[in-house]
């Protein structure tokens, strides 16, 4: 079956920036052993380098954090709406309410301002 062809539009839309923090702990697990934990840190710096991504890492030494409630995901549309995403064992929530939204970009901005800087973390 053929993929229907882009519109030139949804093609010469720019990328979205995004943004991510991973607790170091992730990138020590050796899921599927060596060889997998070795690929998926290529990927990562791969990922990293790109023009429209921020990856940055949490350290371990960062006993107290922001993010210690859970993981979550901030989103922020084209038009400046924003959302929370919650993912937990067996459920989702996507939040909409303002208050709790705001609140979710603050922890994200802290997380951020506690991790090493995207350079760092890719060294």
């Amino acid at each position: 079956m053929r993929r229907p062809a882009l519109e030139p539009e949804v093609i010469e839309q720019p990328a979205p920036l995004l943004s991510f923090v991973l607790c170091e702990s992730v990138l020590l697990r050796r899921l599927g052993g060596v060889e997998v934990l070795r690929g998926q840190l290529e990927h990562l710096l791969l990922v990293g380098r790109m023009r429209d991504v921020e990856l940055q890492v949490l350290p371990l030494r960062c006993h107290e954090h922001a993010g210690l409630e859970g993981s979550f995901t901030a989103i922020t549309r084209e038009d400046s709406k924003k959302f929370e995403h919650v993912e937990a064992q067996g459920t989702s929530r996507l939040e909409t309410d303002p208050t709790r939204v705001a609140l979710a970009s603050a922890k994200y901005r802290i997380i951020r301002s506690q991790a090493l800087t995207p350079q760092e973390s890719t060294e």
